[in-house]
Formats: C-alpha cells, structure tokens, sequence
C-alpha cells in the first residue's frame, strides 16, 4: 500500500490486516524498492503524490518485467474526473477507487486478489514439485502433434539425458527424427503398432544413439485430442539392464538346466566307460596280444580315457564335478603342457612359455588346469589360419586379500581378434564359429566353469586384427608346499587283493561283471549283488567273511550309503567304499571312514585308497 499520509495507510491496514500481510510505504520511490524484495499480491496505489505521483509509480512499476501483471488499485480523493479514471485505466490499474474508501468495498476487491495470488502460488509450487519429480525419474516425457499432416516430437520432461548421456542433445536438437534411431529391424513394428487404431501403445524396441550407444527403449503412449488436434502423449523408458539382467537370468537358467542334464549323462556315461576301460584290462590280463593287437587295444584305452576327461571337463563346466586342488610349480605345469600340444600346433605357430619363479605356486586341479591352458593354446592356434605367436605367462596376480594370494595366466595370440558383437557370447555353452566337426562349442564354457569354481575369474580382451589376450587368475599357495602329485600304483601291485573276499554292489550289470571279473584276476572272491535291498539279505542269510564292500551310489530303491550304513551294522569289520559316477550330491560326505571313487574307477585307484 503507498500513500503518502500515514492516517490513511494506518487506517487500511486495520482493514486488511485479517486477510492478508500488509506492507506500507509512504512514496513511489520506497514502493519501487520494496516491489525489488517482495512479490505482491495487489497494489493500493494513491494516485495525488508529491516527488513521484501514483501514475508514474504505476508507469515504472509495469516496465519491469517480474511486476508487469502486478494488479494495481487506485486511490483518490481528488481528480475524480472522468479523463482521470481513464488515465488510470491506460496506466493498467484493474479498479480506481475514490476516498473515502469503504472498508466493506476495498476489503471485498483486494480479498479477491489474494485469493488469486495465493492459487497462482499453489499452482506454480505444484508444477516445479511435478517438474522437479519428472527431471528426477530415469525417464523421458514426450508429446507427438500432428503439424499440418506431420507428426512432431517434443520432448516435455523427464531426464532423457540420465540414458542417453551426451547423445541426448543430438536428440533434442532434432539432428533427425527419432524414428531414424530406432533399430533398422523393430521400424516396421514400431509404425504398425502406432498406426492401429488403438488409443493406447506399449512397445519395447532397441535404439541405436548418434555416437553408436545401443538401448532398449520402453515406449508407452496414449492418444490425446481430437480431429485434426489428434495426437500423442507418452513416456520412454529406458530398460537395457533390465534386458541385460533377464538375459542373465535366462542364461543362468540354461546352465541350470545344462547342469542338471550333465550330471545325469555322466553318471551313465561313466558307467560305459568303466567297463569299456574294465574290460580292456581283462583282456591285456587274459590274452596274449600280438603287436598289432596291443596298438588296437592301446587305441580303445586311450579313446575310453579321452571320453573320461570329457566328462569331467562338462561337470566342472557344470560345477558338479569336485576338483582336487594341490600344489603345482608354474615351470612344471608349463613343461607337461608343453609336451601335450607341441605336436599338435603345426609348422607355422610358435609357443613362447614365460614361467619364471614366481614366488608361489598354484594351488588349483592339476588335470584340470592342464585342460583349461591346453584348450586356450588350441583355440589360439585355431585364431591363427596363417600362423602366428602364442605367448603364455605366469606372473603374480592382482589380489585384494595379501593373505590369498593369487598367480595370473595369460595366453595371448597374434590372430584374427574377436568382433564385439561376439565377444561377449564366447563363454556360452555351445556357441561356437567354428565349422561344424571343428568345435563343440563347449571349450571356453568349461574353462571359464573351471576357474570360477576354482575360485578364480576368467578375463577375455581382443582387438579385430590384433588377436586375443585371455587370462586366468587363480588361486596360489607358497612354493614351499608340496607338489602334490598322485602315487603311481603298477598293475602288478595288487597282491592285497588275493585271497580277499569282496562284496560288489552295482545296479549296472556291465560294471558289476567287469569290475567282479578284475577282483577275481588279481585273487580276490566277489559276491555280487544289483541292488542294495539284495545284497542287505544276501549279507542276512550268509555272513560269511567279507572284507571289502564296494557299492555304488545312485541305485534304485536303496541308495549306496543306506547300503553301506546297513551292512557296516551287520558286518562292522569289514571296510566300505562308495563308487560314482556323478560327485555332486553332498551327501557323499556322509562318512569319514568310507572313501568314495569316482567312476570309471580302475585297480589303481582302488589301490591307491586301500593301501595309501
């Protein structure tokens, strides 16, 4: 309120007071500072002034832009003229009010100033939370209109930038139209959906950004207007980790189902394999081969015993075989692989090994760690058609823990790289570029398997052109421990075996007729038995001396340990063992005092767990 008698702003101020705060000023000049500190609701303005009347106050006040629409009432109580209520009317004042003034009427007028001052404030307050809200949410807010026949794409709100980075500014510049972002292949859809007549759209697609950043965009948009107002609202949501995730998901879910399905195929394929291997020793035993013969036979070991480590490279790449960590010296592991794929690399590739003392040895599967730097030579070689140099090195590895540490392999080649597109397929079971008899696709899987189960991690790098850089980091131990290797046993070596009494318990008859037949070569007695309930009343009719009870595990009805738990009841002397073909169930564990052989077993093993 200005005016320059202080009886008149006392006495509106009583008036006013109740509905709202009332700031007083006795001139235009103090008014104009004020309006710099306050936003006002109206402006009681008295027109008759000295130094600065009410109409220059008003002229000034409407020149600037943040008081332009500030209501201004007029106050008189002189030039009540016609030529002046016009004057003020021109100057932009919204009433013109003559004193005295009725307290009724002013209270009235400026009431509804208030009340619209107040509703302009809630609503501006309103809109800034929603806009506020609408920057925060990882989404973009778009409106299409339709502009003499085109559709137009504005972007209202949201963060398009929170998923398109720098790339946003392109978008919003308009460089070109979305559309022309999107994937070549989901254009088509894209179109169909928007063009069927449904006044709602809820459609994934993948864009692809100015600077080559790929996505997969939500977009989800209703209809708004009608006729030729006709257009779209909607929102785009980015959703490439939730993509990437659920590929995850379904990822995991087929090495589940992989998982599960190798444990079943080992178990039965360890059994071929046991009476495959079982039997060919029988018949070295009980034939005198020729040389000719003894090289097939030699054969039949070797192609058994390649199926064997076949197995146990898919159940490691299922996590269900169990590893035996021991000690091994870099240089050693270096020279048995060495002497494995020499002969199998060709003329034209050269291995450089860099295996120098490192301070610690791998504490690791040996005969799995063999597989996995044997199988990333091969596939090195593979890289390389016109040949080219593998260099593989030991070296200390980056480790977070000092008290764990950890040694780094690294086979690297000079060949073909690998494209982005692929690179991040390469450890999938089954995928494959190599020709069809070339490649199982199953190679990498299994040493990517082998290394997280190992503890480790597996680190693919390569450059189209360049070749590729694969490491593992594995876990160590200090290079004092022992190496750990496994005792040699000859097959001459089984005179424990003669004139021991053993108890064989084997639902697969192929395994139970080779594995009893090798018992009764080298001296032993066997009654054998299919299943476990057949051999616990076998056992109950006739406790005859036993010495040796051998039962394997996974067997219909009865399993091998409840087998073994029973007939350990009824013969407690006798000593126990439990055979596999499958070392995933933790229940294998079960005992101490009863070892388990993993099939396809051989004397040797046996031998080893008897005697050692």
């Amino acid at each position: 309120m200005v005016d320059d008698d202080d009886r008149n702003l006392l006495a509106l101020s009583e008036v006013l007071a109740p509905i709202a705060e009332v700031v007083c000023t006795s001139s235009g000049h103090d008014a104009l500072r004020q309006l710099l500190r306050e936003e006002f609701a109206v402006i009681l303005l008295d027109v008759f002034m000295p130094d600065l009347d009410g109409y220059e106050t008003a002229a000034l006040i409407r020149q600037r832009e943040q008081t332009a629409g500030t209501p201004i009432i007029f106050l008189s109580a002189v030039n009540k003229e016609t030529e002046h209520l016009m004057r003020g009317y021109e100057m932009g004042a919204v009433d013109y009010v003559f004193k005295p003034v009725d307290p009724v009427v002013i209270k009235s007028k400026v009431a509804v100033f208030v009340d619209l001052f107040r509703t302009r404030r809630q609503l501006e307050t309103s809109e800034k939370r929603q806009a506020s809200i609408l920057r925060a949410l990882p989404m973009a807010i778009y409106e299409i209109t339709d502009r003499n026949g085109e559709m137009f794409r504005q972007f209202r709100g949201g963060d398009l930038a929170h998923f398109l980075g720098d790339e946003a500014e392109s978008v919003l510049r308009g460089d070109r139209e979305w559309q022309e972002w999107v994937h070549p292949d989901d254009r088509l859809r894209l179109s169909q959906d928007a063009e069927r007549g449904s006044d709602s759209v809820v459609i994934e697609y993948r864009w692809i950004g100015p600077q080559g950043s790929r996505h997969h965009i939500l977009d989800q948009r209703v209809r708004t207007g009608t006729g030729a107002a006709r257009g779209w609202a909607g929102s785009l949501l980015d959703i490439t980790e939730r993509k990437e995730l659920e590929a995850r998901l379904v990822h995991a879910g087929k090495l589940d189902a992989l998982g599960q399905l190798t444990g079943g195929v080992a178990h039965d394929f360890n059994n071929l394999l046991a009476a495959m291997l079982g039997g060919i020793s029988i018949l070295e035993r009980r034939l005198q081969l020729g040389e000719r013969e003894q090289l097939v036979v030699d054969q039949m070991r070797h192609a058994a015993t390649q199926g064997t480590e076949l197995v146990r490279r898919m159940m490691a790449f299922a996590r269900q075989q169990e590893l035996t960590p021991s000690s091994i010296d870099p240089a050693s592991l270096c020279d048995s692989v060495a002497g494995l794929v020499n002969h199998t690399l060709g003329g034209k590739v050269e291995v450089i090994w860099d295996c120098p003392d490192a301070g610690h040895n791998l504490f690791v599967d040996r005969g799995q760690l063999e597989l996995a730097v044997m199988n990333l030579i091969i596939n090195a070689r593979d890289a390389m058609p016109d040949g080219g140099t593998i260099h593989v090195s030991i070296s200390e590895g980056k480790t977070a823990d000092p008290n764990k540490p950890m040694l780094s392999i690294v086979v690297a080649d000079t060949g073909t790289g690998i494209p982005d597109d692929i690179l991040a397929k390469v450890s999938e079971p089954f995928f494959t570029t190599k020709e069809a008899g070339k490649g199982t696709g199953l190679g990498l899987s299994m040493v990517s398997g082998f290394a997280h189960q190992s503890g480790g991690e597996i680190r693919i790098d390569s450059k189209v052109g360049k070749g590729t850089r694969i490491e593992l980091t594995l876990p160590a131990t200090r290079s004092e421990a022992s190496e750990g290797k496994p005792v040699r046993v000859s097959d001459e070596d089984f005179d424990w075996i003669k004139g021991k009494a053993f108890l064989l318990i084997d639902d697969d008859d192929a395994v139970r007729v080779v594995l009893g037949e090798q018992l009764r070569d080298a001296g032993g007695t066997v009654r054998d038995f299919a299943s476990g309930n057949a051999a616990i009343a076998g056992v109950e009719r006739d406790r005859e001396s036993v010495d040796f009870v051998l039962s394997d595990f996974a067997m219909p009805g009865l399993d091998g340990i409840k087998t073994l738990q029973k007939i350990g009841e009824l013969i407690p002397n006798a000593r126990r063992v439990l055979m596999t073909g499958n070392a995933d169930d933790p229940r294998l564990t079960f005992s101490k005092d009863i070892p388990v052989l993993r099939k396809p077993l051989s004397l040797q093993q046996l031998t080893e767990i008897m005697t050692g």
